[in-house]
């Protein structure tokens, strides 16, 4: 492991040299890969040089006590030794983790879409209560947060709602919400206070780029339309409603938000790709994983992951088996609890399947 962390600085150096070249400053595309490699090694590299420095404290904390000392000083020396090797354990474990395999997604925006499954106008109203947590732990984490569709019902919820999260690791947090929630509660309709058991479906799809995803003009059907309200309520006198349809794949896109054709169909183009590039992803995944099971989930969409029980105020995760007692909490975007415990049990299985 020190060998591989140690040709890791050196190429973390080298890029530091690479990116202060004029030739490189000036070349866009190059610019933004080496900064990209150079900012995907920081972690790993800062954390080795603090391990080469604990591990050089050590070996000179132990030198001193070959030496002549006090018996205060010989106490302070073994206090030092204990903490130096607690730390180096520490950092060896981080590093450990550092050097697992990334996904190759983590760094992305992603594009959301939650769907009112079973449960008619209260599984719509739930998917409205997600999209607002969703947006709610965007912004305690700093992200933007932009409706590119909303299919919204009278009674305050959502048929289908997809967005955009933008921001740093968007993705290596919230691919963990895939799959489907269940809500338990007694509906505001409900006079004889009986609790109903609602789902809404989440996708977590990575924003694709143009270069990951090979997405021809002629493979595309574009269709307008005018766009109309809940109800069929017309709000726009002229076609800007966008329908695209990749033929390949078969895979449909309609955009109406925006007043604007164009931006509409700019939307549409950028939740095509994404679509398009996790029907790719879910295809090879799910050959590679036909005989694996993971504990936190297939990535099967049908998958239940999550029960929110409201007479309870409990939230738990099925594939890890935590429950928090901490409904209200949740619902306000602090899902900070889940995700890393969900992370940490990935961890965990890629240090298995390493050492197996």
């Amino acid at each position: 492991m020190i060998d591989r962390l140690q040709s890791l600085e050196d190429r973390y150096n080298r890029l530091n040299e690479m990116l202060s070249d004029p030739e490189i400053i000036g070349d866009t595309k190059k610019l933004r890969e080496y900064s990209k490699e150079q900012s995907d090694l920081e972690d790993v590299v800062m954390t080795y040089r603090e391990y080469t420095d604990v591990s050089s404290q050590l070996k000179d904390a132990k030198e001193m006590l070959e030496d002549s000392l006090d018996d205060e000083m010989y106490s302070m020396v073994k206090v030092e030794i204990d903490e130096l090797t607690k730390s180096r354990e520490d950092l060896e474990e981080k590093m450990r983790i550092l050097l697992l395999p990334k996904d190759p997604n983590d760094d992305k925006n992603v594009i959301m879409e939650i769907r009112g499954a079973a449960g008619g106008d209260e599984a719509a109203l739930f998917a409205g209560d997600l999209y607002r947590m969703y947006s709610k732990y965007a912004e305690n984490q700093g992200w933007k947060t932009e409706i590119m569709e909303a299919n919204s019902t009278g009674v305050g919820g959502y048929k289908e709602i997809t967005f955009m999260i933008s921001g740093k690791g968007a993705y290596s947090k919230l691919k963990y919400e895939n799959g489907a929630h269940r809500v338990q509660r007694v509906p505001e309709t409900e006079s004889g206070g009986r609790i109903h058991t609602s789902t809404a479906t989440v996708a977590v799809l990575p924003e694709a780029e143009d270069i990951e995803v090979d997405v021809h003009d002629k493979d595309i059907q574009v269709d307008t339309y005018r766009a109309s309200g809940a109800g069929g309520q017309h709000v726009n006198t002229t076609d800007s409603a966008v329908r695209l349809t990749h033929k390949p794949t078969g895979v449909v896109v309609s955009i109406q938000d925006e007043k604007s054709q164009i931006k509409n169909k700019e939307k549409a183009m950028k939740v095509l790709r994404a679509r398009i590039y996790d029907k790719y992803q879910q295809e090879a995944q799910s050959e590679i994983d036909q005989n694996r099971k993971s504990a936190v989930g297939t990535g099967d969409r049908s998958e239940r992951i999550r029960t929110y029980n409201f007479p309870q105020s409990r939230v738990t995760d099925h594939r890890i088996g935590l429950t928090l007692q901490k409904l209200d909490q949740v619902l306000e975007g602090k899902l900070d609890e889940f995700i890393d415990a969900l992370i940490i049990e990935e961890q965990a299985e890629k240090m298995e399947q390493i050492g197996e």
